[in-house]
């Protein structure tokens, strides 16, 4: 897990901590130049070339002129697999040809990685000391809610990242939060149906609606829009603020259903069933007034918010091929397009069986993971005695479902 706590710094500390993202991200700026031009991205390549310099040129340390290098290896490193993943883009486009063309580029703020080394901490004291251009600074303080401070307190280990936003000093710390062991078999899976209209539907019965943020969404869209009319400075401000905010709304609701779906699948002893739904956005095709909806659809975050939850209650997840689930009568099986009579509406033309869209697509998700369950698929979210654990080699059920490792990113939830 990633905790994030707020540090509180004085002036002086401020201006010195502000000093060393400029110069950190100038000399990260200088070797990604270097390494686009050398065509070299690998660390312990750019460390050769660019290390004396980075060191000599900026006056880093020896720790900080090794994390900066080794930041634009791994920005690189993402960017690429990034574009391997993608399968979107025209012809020629970056996207479709996986190339880069021109250097990364880092904001004079971007965030600077630290190591133990660079950083330390004083739990108790609710202080840290760490290295700037500047000098040592000691006794910076830091504040953050009572769960962040315990799992940092208790789980902290490895990196942790510098970051400066809105005005605001930030640390992310990495905590290694050990996983809980199921107890024993699901005696049965609770599947979860991801959507649009509804976030969520729940083979229970139960529908999360998303009516409050899609309107939100429509009027960021408008406020946006609007703000780039305006063209003022305060308005340009305001619009590099927006994302953000919705962002963080968009998480944070997403949050809220991760965790009452985990809680619930953990009361009653189940599992979790879900959609694998990666490259529905390259699947799908809709008009252009629905394009932004659809790629503002935060449902791999869903997942692995679920997935990161889950691992941490002991509860098994499992992601089923989603084809047909929409179409497919739960109580016969029957598959027929014109069963989906509406967005909201489910009429089988084979039984007569009637239902919520949403949660007979559910219901279908819940039997196909049950099925795969009895088959020997593993659980993406939580070690099973027996089974291995999560982050093992991505694998493929006989369905086709994928069953790979989430990564459990999330920022304290």
């Amino acid at each position: 897990m990633v905790v994030q706590v707020k540090l509180l710094p004085t002036p002086e500390q401020e201006a010195a901590l502000r000093s060393t993202l400029r110069v950190c991200n100038e000399a990260a700026r200088w070797v990604s130049d270097v390494a686009f031009k050398s065509d070299a991205f690998k660390n312990f390549t750019l460390r050769k070339q660019c290390y004396g310099e980075v060191r000599g040129r900026w006056g880093l340390g020896a720790q900080a002129a090794q994390h900066v290098i080794k930041k634009v290896s791994d920005a690189y490193t993402v960017l690429r697999a990034s574009l391997k993943a993608s399968s979107g883009g025209t012809r020629g486009s970056r996207a479709s040809c996986g190339t880069v063309h021109r250097p990364i580029a880092f904001r004079a703020e971007s965030a600077q990685p630290y190591d133990d080394r660079m950083l330390s901490w004083q739990a108790e004291a609710r202080t840290v000391s760490v290295w700037t251009v500047e000098g040592r600074l000691k006794g910076v303080a830091f504040t953050g809610s009572q769960q962040h401070l315990e799992t940092l307190a208790r789980y902290r280990k490895g990196e942790s990242d510098l970051a400066y936003r809105d005005g605001m000093w930030f640390l992310l710390a990495t905590c290694e939060v050990p996983e809980s062991v199921a107890h024993g078999e699901p005696v049965d899976f609770l599947g979860v149906d991801l959507g649009i209209v509804n976030i969520a539907a729940t083979s229970d019965g139960e529908i999360l609606s998303g009516r409050h943020i899609n309107r939100c969404r429509v009027r960021d869209r408008a406020l946006r829009t609007k703000l780039r009319k305006k063209n003022t400075a305060s308005a340009k401000r305001r619009a590099r603020r927006r994302p953000r905010k919705e962002a963080r709304r968009t998480r944070d609701i997403n949050h809220k259903i991760a965790k009452h779906v985990v809680a619930e699948a953990e009361r009653t002893g189940r599992g979790i069933a879900l959609e694998d739904l990666k490259g529905i956005r390259e699947r799908v095709r809709l008009r252009k007034p629905q394009r932004a909806t659809l790629h503002g659809w935060a449902f791999a975050q869903l997942g692995r918010f679920i997935a990161y939850k889950a691992r941490r209650a002991g509860v098994p997840v499992v992601f089923v091929d989603p084809a047909y689930t929409s179409r497919t009568c739960a109580e016969c099986g029957h598959v027929d397009t014109a069963n989906r009579v509406s967005q909201a509406r489910f009429a089988c033309r084979s039984c007569g069986f009637v239902d919520h869209a949403d949660r007979n697509s559910s219901r279908n998700i819940r039997a196909r993971a049950w099925e795969l369950w009895r088959r020997g698929a593993r659980s993406v979210a939580s070690a099973v005695p027996g089974q291995g654990t999560a982050g093992r080699k991505r694998n493929t059920t006989t369905s086709g479902a994928r069953n790979a490792s989430l990564a459990a990113v999330a920022t304290g939830s």
